[in-house]
């Protein structure tokens, strides 16, 4: 049995840091098999458009980020935007997940949770029709804002990503 110690718990403290505008963009993306893809490009999955809803369940969760990550700063967020790309090749669907702030903490965490609500919203509409469904390639893609800066991810940004940041 290790002794992991006894740690007092706190959010960072972000007192000192100065308020600036703040973006993050999360990706990721859901493979579901020609059947079920087919279904969606028509409109015809039984439970409805997992587009739609993923949108609004992506945004909701993202507002909701404080509360189910436990050391997140509440925050107010200025946007929060769900962008869908179909892959035909792949029978998949890439998600984007863009939210913006002006703060004095990040909001990275608020774009990868609302984009992973996003993606498990269309699990959830598309699983009657197929089961074996997977979700990969969840990850930060850009954020910018506060001391550091701009950051891209080091695979450089897919060209629907540059084409959002372009027009923050």
């Amino acid at each position: 049995m290790s002794d992991r110690g006894n740690k007092n718990w706190s959010m960072a403290d972000i007192s000192e840091k100065a308020v600036t505008r703040r973006v993050a963009v999360a990706g990721g993306k859901i493979r579901m098999g020609s059947e079920a893809f087919a279904l969606l490009v028509e409109g015809k999955l039984p439970k409805g458009d997992p587009l739609a809803m993923a949108e609004i369940a992506g945004i909701q969760a993202a507002k909701q980020t404080p509360s189910l990550i436990p050391l997140c700063h509440p925050i107010a967020l200025n946007r929060v935007m769900i962008h869908s790309v179909l892959r035909p090749d792949d029978h998949a669907v890439e998600l984007f997940c863009v939210a913006e702030i002006a703060e004095k903490t990040g909001v990275e965490m608020e774009a990868l949770t609302g984009l992973s609500v996003a993606l498990l919203t269309i699990w959830d509409l598309t699983k009657p029709i197929n089961a074996a469904l997977e979700i990969t390639d969840t990850r930060l893609l850009f954020k910018s804002g506060g001391k550091r800066g701009t950051w891209v991810h080091p695979d450089g940004l897919p060209a629907e990503v540059e084409a959002i940041v372009v027009n923050l």
